[in-house]
């Protein structure tokens, strides 16, 4: 093993005991994070209810998690780094304990809203300082499995928040969401303060005030158009104003990042092709599945008609894949024996056919579409932990936070933007290939309710079949596109590092073969 790979500080008997305990309760954190993104889709109509939240506050109340959270990401990958990646862990856990209990105990849509954006804080925390301890607590073929179990816990999270949330609202109050996850919160914090070691780099400068100022600033008003677009208009001027805002706040901080002495994040990462095919890789892969997924519970509720909760349930197949892949270890030996970039090129290659078999499966009939699920879960089983050891790997071992920041910024947005841009898509081809007569409906179910007779409303649902087509279907190449380039610029072959002179830290690489860990 290479230098790089080598955690920061040598790791004890003790540890090597305990990791995989450790691994649990890092695991256990990421997916309550990660659930919370999703737990509230099905939650609307008893909020909208109870709390007489308007459009305006749904929205917010639901985005400001995600919100707070990506603006977050790097500030704080920077920070675990810094203080202590098991000090940063802790005070995630505390932070994201004390908004949930806010939010259980919230009687407004403003204390709700606030407590939401609280829990982003601390989650943002949560999602950088697990990855930077799992990357710090195993090395070798046990951090590729390592880091595939923890990639499949976000997988997990995602996916079966509706479901947990609907069960959720079956039996209690609305506000059993949120207060579920202060005991699960204890149980971590007792765990971590038993189990996990401490580390960090060394601090040679002053905190990069500035650099977190603008990162958090941009990055917040690049993801608020991004999620806003669809809904208010793209050329809405708040969110013009937002989007411009936030660009201009990003180079910026990349401006100040080449000039600070110690930055809270090395440009010349950049410099290295390897580590920017990976993080061109996270939002490709992460802009087509998540956008297509999103179109994929509309074409099963909409074009095949099943209730959300069926629809929801026959996508677990999806997501199930992905977790046993990678617990029974058969992901991480298929890395190691394909290498990390055939690995990348092949589980996105799959991810994508995947796509496609479930687009363009004809009729009601469930072992195609099935299959077609399958695929998808076998790819990302492939692919996505080799794109994250990618990245943490092209980084030296003191900046495991800093990857793992950078990681998750990239899935946020890549995920942000597919479901934007293929929903943009989506929206279009459907509006141009509407009847005349229903020229301006809004939506499916709106353009369905003006249909007059059965032939108009034959034609709208052929209209929405064949947009949704469209629109997974640009899902599946930006995610083939993806692993493309991501493998190529991986290859051991591919472009040698750029080494031109600058203030940054050279990037060290790996001496050993990518993908042998």
């Amino acid at each position: 093993m290479s230098a790089l790979a080598a955690p920061a500080a040598p790791v004890g008997p003790a540890v090597l005991r305990h990791r995989w305990w450790i691994l649990a309760v890092l695991c256990l954190a990421q997916v309550t994070v990660v659930l919370d993104n999703t737990v509230l889709t099905v939650a609307v109509p008893v909020l909208t209810t109870e709390l007489g939240a308007s459009t305006s506050d749904i929205q917010w109340i639901i985005n400001a998690y995600a919100l707070v959270l990506s603006g977050r990401l790097i500030s704080a990958g920077s920070a675990a780094d810094r203080y202590g990646r098991r000090r940063m862990l802790l005070a995630g856990l505390v932070l994201f304990g004390a908004g949930s209990l806010a939010a259980g105990l919230a009687t407004t849509t403003g204390q709700l809203i606030a407590a939401r954006a609280a829990m982003g804080v601390g989650g943002a925390l949560l999602v950088t300082a697990t990855l930077a301890v799992a990357v710090q607590v195993f090395e070798g073929p046990a951090r590729q499995r390592a880091i595939g179990v923890w990639a499949a816990t976000s997988a997990l999270g995602f996916a079966v928040g509706p479901p947990v949330g609907g069960t959720i609202l079956a039996h209690l109050p609305w506000q059993a969401i949120f207060l579920v996850n202060v005991p699960v919160v204890l149980v971590c914090l007792v765990a971590v303060r038993l189990l996990v070691p401490e580390s960090r780099k060394a601090v040679t400068g002053r905190l990069d005030v500035p650099g977190v100022l603008l990162s958090t600033a941009g990055l917040t008003g690049v993801v608020w158009a991004i999620t806003a677009g669809p809904e208010e208009g793209w050329a809405a001027p708040a969110v013009l104003a937002a989007a411009v805002a936030g660009v201009l706040l990003l180079g910026l901080f990349v401006a100040w990042e080449h000039r600070v002495a110690d930055p809270m994040l090395d440009m010349g990462l950049f410099r290295d092709p390897r580590f920017t095919g990976a993080v061109s890789g996270v939002v490709l892969i992460t802009f087509g599945a998540t956008g297509a997924l999103f179109l994929l519970t509309q074409h099963l509720q909409f074009v095949r008609g099943y209730p959300a909760w069926e629809a929801g349930l026959r996508m677990a197949p999806f997501a199930l894949s992905i977790v046993v892949l990678n617990l029974t270890g058969v992901a991480a030996a298929l890395i190691r024996r394909m290498g990390r970039p055939a690995a990348v090129a092949v589980g996105m290659a799959l991810l994508a056919v995947g796509l496609l078999a479930v687009t363009y499966t004809p009729g009601d009939g469930y072992p195609v579409l099935l299959g077609g699920l399958l695929l998808m879960g076998a790819g990302c089983a492939l692919a996505n932990p080799a794109i994250v050891e990618a990245v943490v790997s092209a980084l030296p071992p003191e900046r495991a936070g800093a990857g793992a920041g950078v990681d998750g910024t990239m899935t946020e947005v890549g995920g942000s933007l597919g479901v934007a841009v293929l929903g943009a898509v989506l929206n279009a081809r459907f509006a141009a290939l509407l009847p005349a007569a229903l020229a301006g409906a809004g939506s499916f179910p709106a353009a369905l309710a003006a249909a007059g007779t059965d032939g108009e409303r034959v034609l709208v649902r052929d209209a929405f079949r064949v947009a949704l087509e469209t629109g997974q279907t640009a899902g599946a190449a930006a995610v083939l596109a993806g692993g493309l380039v991501t493998a190529y610029l991986a290859a051991p072959g591919g472009p040698a590092p750029v080494t031109a002179p600058g203030p940054a830290r050279p990037v060290r690489r790996p001496a050993a073969r990518a993908g042998t860990g």
